[in-house]
């Protein structure tokens, strides 16, 4: 899926998800989870149609929902998800030269977190929970420590191969 067509839903798709949790309110999160690892982030339509389809539920609640969890991304995500913790530990151990690394080898400018090529989106976190392997890099669930500026390039350069 590229950046460009992320607005399109497929309606059979998210009713075999509905199905799958049997059209219950009480299965929302598990849904939206699902619906989040089919397009890699919660797109409003699907949202909507989601909030239409439940019985009990409203397109609001359903937003209200995917804002409250910090799992749920209202914007795309990239095929590699690069989350940089900036916790205390990795801070003072340099997490930010590492962030800043991965922004201009990825070419992200003006605030944007994910490649145009929809790739790899970046993201800081408050901890990851692995301070002593401090700075932490994760991508997609790997976790990277102790890592260097010329560290993360290396491995950027390796996921660039793979991912094109």
């Amino acid at each position: 899926m590229t950046v460009e067509n992320h607005h399109k839903i497929n309606t059979s798709k998210l009713d075999e998800i509905l199905a799958s949790y049997e059209y219950k309110k009480s299965n929302l999160i598990a849904i939206l989870q699902k619906v989040q690892e089919v397009y890699r982030y919660l797109p409003e339509d699907a949202m909507i149609y989601i909030g239409t389809k439940i019985e009990g539920l409203s397109p609001a609640t359903v937003f209200g929902v995917a804002t409250f969890y910090a799992q749920f991304s209202l914007e795309p995500k990239g095929k590699f998800e690069i989350k940089v913790c900036d916790g205390t530990a990795c801070h003072v151990r340099g997490s930010m030269p590492v962030l800043n690394a991965i922004k201009n080898k990825l070419e992200l400018k003006d605030g944007s977190m994910t490649t145009e090529d929809g790739l790899f989106s970046l993201e800081t976190v408050s901890c990851l929970g692995a301070c002593g392997l401090a700075p932490v890099v994760v991508i997609n669930d790997k976790v990277y420590p102790q890592m260097t500026s010329d560290a993360i390039s290396i491995v950027l350069d390796t996921l660039l191969k793979e991912g094109r």
